[in-house]
C-alpha cells in the first residue's frame, strides 16, 4: 500500500502530539519526517547554489544544465540576480558590460561552433547566474537548512534586508506542517 499525503488532509490532534514529542527528543526520535518528500523547482544564483550543495544528505537535485543550455538564449540581465546589488558601489555600466561581455562569447560559440568561446563563457560566468534545479528533499532536511539558514546575510536565505523578497525561508514556512515539524512553533 502506498499512502501520500493529499492537500487539505490534515494530522490529528494525538499524531500532532506524538510528533511534538519525537521531534524534541532530537534527531534519532524523529525519523518520520525523513519520509515527508519535497519536491520542488527554484531558482537561484550560482552564488546560493554553492551553499545549498552542502546540503547533499537525503536530496536529489537535477538542473537545467547551465552546461548544455548556456547558449541556446540570449544573455541578458534578466539571467542574474541583481536585484540588491548597491549600484553606487558597482556601478550600472559595469553589469551591462560583463552582460554584454558574455553575451558576445555566447554569439561567437554559435557563429564558430569553436568550444574556446564557449570554455570561456563557462569560466567567466558571473555568479550571479541564475539556475534551476528541481531538488526532492524531505522534512528533516528542510528543517536542518532552516535552523541552520534562517539568519543568514544572504536575502537568498533569510530575506532580512528585503521583507518583500520572497526567499527560501519564507517558502519553508509555507510548507504543510511547517509550524509544528519544521519551524518549531517560531
Amino acid at each position: 500500500i502506498i499512502d501520500s499525503f493529499i492537500e487539505g488532509e490534515e494530522v490529528g490532534p494525538n499524531d500532532l502530539d506524538l510528533a511534538g514529542r519525537l521531534i524534541a527528543g532530537g534527531s534519532e526520535h524523529r525519523k518520520f519526517l525523513r519520509q515527508i518528500f519535497v519536491a520542488v523547482d527554484i531558482t537561484a544564483p550560482l552564488y546560493w547554489w554553492k551553499e545549498f550543495d552542502t546540503y547533499k544528505i537525503g536530496t536529489v537535485a537535477n538542473s537545467t544544465s547551465t552546461m548544455h543550455k548556456l547558449s541556446s538564449r540570449p544573455i541578458t540581465v534578466d539571467c542574474f540576480e541583481i536585484d540588491d546589488i548597491d549600484k553606487e558601489v558597482f556601478g550600472e555600466y559595469r553589469i551591462q558590460e560583463i552582460i554584454d561581455i558574455c553575451e558576445s562569447l555566447r554569439l561567437k560559440y554559435l557563429e564558430t561552433k569553436d568550444k574556446k568561446y564557449w570554455k570561456a563563457l563557462v569560466r567567466w560566468l558571473p555568479e550571479g547566474w541564475l539556475q534551476t534545479r528541481t531538488v526532492t528533499m524531505n522534512y528533516e532536511n528542510i528543517r536542518t537548512i532552516y535552523h541552520q539558514r534562517k539568519n543568514h546575510k544572504l536575502n537568498e536565505w533569510s530575506g532580512l534586508d528585503k521583507a518583500e523578497l520572497t526567499n527560501f525561508m519564507e517558502w519553508i514556512r509555507s510548507l504543510p506542517y511547517a509550524k509544528e515539524f519544521i519551524t518549531d512553533n517560531e
